[in-house]
This record gives structure tokens, sequence and C-alpha cells, in this order.
């Protein structure tokens, strides 16, 4: 019995993911037929078997991805000629855009009569390796229609687990990406931040990285980025510091926006930006370890007053910060996430299944979204079995002096302690630490 051929696929911006995921279709017997400013990717996507377009009309298919790196590259590719897609098209948007502009490309098309399309607002997560394996995060939205002629593009391109068509409309998806990446600008950079302690405090490298890989101070980030920084390879990179900084832009851009408080994101996209201007921004985004050293990873900073205590004392700071951010970081995400009118549930199944997971989101998230309208100091209070927001001030204070020893900076690991501290100024220090959640609600 004959076979029906595979659509055609037409896929504008080859990179780092774009590139992976287009080959990934590829190899599942799709013409894919591509398009990229840089000539040198056209070339490798054809060594690969794929198509290439000279132009985005030429590249316009009635299945058609997007993946391209800016709003402003959206617009481009969708726009330059809208005419060129075919009637009754499906367009996948796959661009990290803020919700609000993936609406106005809805409006857009409606204006010029081009309301046959069927957009699907589907952002993606998981890496240029799992974007090669098809095993990403999709974080799908529209209308049932686009959604159903969408699907099997969206299931060949993730791993089926993590494929969440969420509620909402066009914008939803974007909004779910959103909220993800706090925890991915957040623990990119913590992932750094602690790494240079290690390294101010004369720890090995190699064993640090193990040691919290292997603990409750895990994150996919720390995982994934720290090998690049024992290597000291960021270039080519991997994912480049203004991925990475231009996300954290969308998050704290839409936080002023809907006036809500996003410390620890904005601060780390602070700390972007000081990468950005000193040549970082084209370097992988594991290159930032240099903002916390006078020499390179691979020799340990040997300091006098690090060197005083044990190495596992040191290594315990270290885990001690990490939590404690990782702690402060699920709370940003999932407030921020109630505030965008997401299901606290489906988000946290994003998140444990994409870049965004932690060891800490993953046992203290369940109890934040449970305790989310629970607005008395009382109703978090459940004994000594567990931390509290004590205990927790009290160890990030220890990790802060002993860095402000050794003269390494930490700003998230201040950041966080301050939310903290917060918390305990309220009056809430013998509560559970997942109480920190309450830093953001306006009703305590």
């Amino acid at each position: 019995m004959a076979t029906t051929p595979k659509p055609c696929i037409g896929f504008v911006g080859l990179g780092a993911m774009g590139f992976g995921m287009a080959r990934n279709l590829v190899k599942q017997g799709y013409p894919v037929k591509g398009f990229d400013v840089y000539p040198p990717t056209m070339q490798n996507f054809t060594d690969v078997g794929g198509l290439t377009a000279s132009t985005l009309t030429d590249a316009a298919e009635k299945y058609c991805i997007c993946m391209v790196a800016t709003p402003a590259q959206v617009q481009s590719a969708l726009f330059e000629d809208e005419k060129a897609l075919p009637r009754n098209a499906t367009l996948l948007l796959c661009s990290t855009t803020p919700s609000v502009y993936v609406q106005s490309v809805q409006e857009e098309l409606k204006r010029e009569g081009r309301d046959d399309i069927s957009l699907v607002d589907c952002p993606v997560s998981g890496g240029a390796t799992r974007a090669a394996e098809g095993t990403l995060s999709i974080m799908a939205a529209g209308s049932d229609k686009a959604i159903e002629s969408a699907k099997f593009l969206l299931e060949e391109m993730s791993d089926t687990s993590k494929l969440a068509i969420v509620p909402g409309g066009i914008g939803a998806g974007s909004d779910m990406k959103m909220a993800h990446q706090v925890l991915a600008a957040i623990h990119i950079l913590a992932a750094n931040e602690a790494m240079g302690l290690a390294s101010r405090l004369s720890l090995d490298m190699s064993q640090a990285r193990a040691s919290i890989v292997n603990s409750e101070a895990w994150s996919f980030m720390h995982e994934n980025r720290s090998p690049r920084m024992l290597q000291e390879k960021y270039t080519p990179p991997a994912s480049a510091l203004t991925i990475i900084l231009k996300d954290a832009g969308i998050v704290t851009s839409m936080a002023r926006l809907r006036n809500f408080p996003t410390p620890l994101t904005s601060t780390a996209e602070q700390v972007y930006l000081s990468g950005l201007s000193r040549g970082m921004g084209p370097e992988d985004d594991a290159g930032l370890i240099r903002l916390y050293l006078s020499k390179p990873s691979s020799e340990p900073v040997l300091s006098p007053k690090g060197a005083s205590r044990d190495s596992d004392t040191n290594m315990k700071l270290v885990i001690s910060l990490l939590s404690g951010i990782h702690l402060c970081a699920a709370a940003e995400s999932i407030a921020f996430a109630d505030h965008l009118g997401l299901d606290p549930s489906q988000f946290s199944d994003v998140v444990n299944s994409a870049a965004g997971g932690s060891w800490m989101f993953h046992d203290r998230g369940p109890r934040m979204i449970a305790k989310l309208r629970k607005h008395e100091k009382t109703e978090w209070i459940m004994g000594n079995k567990f931390n509290t927001i004590e205990s927790s001030v009290s160890s990030m204070s220890a990790v802060i002096q002993a860095a402000r020893d050794v003269d390494c900076p930490l700003y998230l690991g201040n950041a966080a302690l301050n939310i903290l501290l917060t918390l305990k100024h309220w009056g809430w220090d013998e509560c559970t630490d997942d109480s920190v959640v309450k830093f953001w609600d306006k009703q305590v």
C-alpha cells in the first residue's frame, strides 16, 4: 500500500535551536525548506539533507515554522510578504516573544485579510540538543482548529510528555514560556555565581559540580552550563548571552507593564547587561563566571580565608547559596504565573519537564501552589521537620559573609537573602521556607 507523502515544511530561522528542530524534521522524513540570513548555516542545512529557500517568500509553505530570535525578526519574516503563505496555511510561531506581540500578529493577519491562516503560539524550551532529538518542551496555544492542524508537527518536535496545550488562546503559550523564563534567567546566572564562589573558596571545580548536581542544589541549567565553565569554552556559543538577556528583558518589561515585582529576574538582567558591556554578548552565557573570578576558572583562587575552612564546609556553603536562590526563584515564578492567570498546576508540570527545572522547584513548588491563597501565618507553620524562613535567613547570611570574606560578589545571593529578610521582618520567621511565596502576596 502506497504511503501518503509527508508535507513540505517551511522553516524560518536556523539558529542553534532552529537548526536542530529543522534537522529533526528532515530525519523524520519531511521535506524541509529552510531560510536563514547567515549563508554558512544554509550550506550546513543542505549538508544534512534540508532544502534551502533563497528568500522568505520562497520558504512559505502550507505548514510554516518561525524560529527567529526577536520580535523584529518575526515581523520581517511574517509580513515582508504576508500574501506568500498559501490559503489556509498553518503558522507555528516558536520564537520567545512577549504575549502582547503574538496577539498583535494575530490582529495584523486579520487586518491584512489573512485570518484564513491558523496561527499557533508555541514557544519552545530545552536547548539545541533536545531540539535535534525532537524532545523539546513546547507550550502551545491557539484556536482548536489551529492546534489540531499543527498537532502532528508539535508532536514531532516535542517529547510527548512535554507538549502542553495551554488554554486561553493566542498569547497564553507565550505567557507560559515567559513565566518559565523567570527560572531560566535566574538559574543560568545562579550556576555562574555558585561556580564562581566555589573557585573563590578554593574548591576543586569538577568535584563541586558533581556535588551540586547530586544535591538539593540541582537545576537543569547548572547541569547543562557547568561543563562549559569547566572547559572554559564560550565560543561558538551553545546559547549566547544575548538570548537569555532578551528573554529576561521580556519578563521584566511585561512585569513592569503589569505592576509585578521580579527582584531576582531584574537582578539577573542587570548582570547580563554588565556582561554585554564587557563584550560577552555573542559568547556562551556560561562565560559569565568570569565576572566572579580574577583568573581562569581552571585555576582556583587561593584565598587564606577560604582555605581556613575545610572543603566540606565550603561545599555546603555553595549548596546553601544555590538552594536559597532556587527557593526564591521558584516563588517568584509561581507568583508571576498566578498573576498572569496561568494554571499553577500546569505551570508546575511544564517547569518540571523543561529547562527551568530544579530540585527545589520540584520539592517546594507544590507546597507553594497548594497554599497560594492561605494568608494567615499560622497556616504556614508546620513544626520542626521543615526548614523555616529563619533557618533560610541564617544559612544564606553565612554564605554572604563567607563570600564577602573572599571578595566574591553574590548578586543573586544577596537579592534572595533580602527577600527572605523581608519575610522575617514581617514576622514570618517561624513559617516554612516555602512561605517565601508570600513576598508577592499583596494581602500579607
